[in-house]
């Protein structure tokens, strides 16, 4: 405990008060900053809808700058440098990471190499935790997601790099978008394809650039069986995810009931001794 008050006091004496006062101006000037970095980012997302994501990528990397500058920059000019200095302060701030700050060093740590190591990128929409939404802020300690029914949810860094993070697009505006469907067994499953098939490339949100998929196989629901088509298109922006299925179900429904193609239903088949009978 004597230990740790002496090298606190030597780091006091190793303050410049006129660095101080200059560091919390500085502080002041890198706060009005980001918040006018935000501020551009936020309207030239909004004009240039298809760079959306490079723009958001480049702030990203200006925050971490101005992050890491203004720490510098405030450590040089509030401390006379020198080797009892680098001595006193690594002292220190041993000490306090064997008190209380391990979870703070992890997340510091972690910022690192979710910057270099990039398992998700500013604007990409990722599934963690239970929690699916957009990455909107990658900061030095935390991740904060915003989720589709618009919560911002924050997560420390060092549990983002412990736990799985599930990514949709990874960089790109564009996403796949998986929609299950189900007929019965007895039912025409081409037709159902094709119509499915077609509600999906018809819709105004889908990117046309990637081909459009239907797959099927036959499942047992509620022990009798049905088929389960799975369509995996891509729509054009993330953003329209959830218009993007409420358009292609709803031609589907339309499109199904129009060619009398049924949902599952337990099918009575007649016995073979039935129909000698009749």
């Amino acid at each position: 405990m004597a230990q740790g008050q002496s090298e606190i006091g030597e780091i006091i004496s190793l303050i410049r008060v006129s660095g101080v006062v200059i560091s919390l101006l500085i502080i002041a000037v890198a706060a009005f900053l980001l918040r006018m970095v935000a501020s551009i980012t936020e309207r030239l997302s909004a004009r240039f809808t298809s760079r959306r994501l490079m723009i958001q990528k480049v702030q990203s990397f200006t925050r971490f700058a101005v992050y890491f500058g203004t720490a510098i920059v405030c450590f040089g000019l509030s401390f006379r440098i020198d080797s009892t200095t680098v001595k006193v302060i690594g002292g220190a701030l041993g000490l306090a990471i064997g008190w209380s700050v391990q979870d703070l060093t992890k997340s510091l740590a972690a910022s690192i190499v979710i910057m270099f190591d990039r398992p998700f990128q500013l604007g990409d929409r990722v599934m963690y935790g239970g929690q699916y939404g957009d990455i909107i802020e990658i900061g030095l300690l935390s991740v904060r997601i915003n989720t589709l029914d618009h919560n911002i949810v924050t997560v420390p860094n060092n549990m983002v790099l412990t736990d799985v993070v599930s990514c949709g697009n990874y960089g790109n505006l564009e996403m796949q978008v998986p929609m299950v469907f189900y007929i019965g067994a007895d039912q025409n499953v081409g037709a159902a394809r094709e119509l499915i098939r077609e509600a999906c490339l018809t819709s105004r949100y889908v990117y046309l650039d990637r081909g459009v998929p239907v797959l099927a196989k036959q499942i047992v629901i509620d022990s009798y069986i049905a088929f389960e088509l799975t369509a995996r298109p891509y729509v054009l922006d993330t953003k329209y995810e959830k218009v993007f299925e409420t358009d292609v179900h709803t031609q589907v429904q339309r499109a199904l009931a129009a060619e009398g193609i049924l949902p599952p239903a337990i099918l009575h088949r007649p016995r073979a001794d039935d129909s000698l009978d009749a």
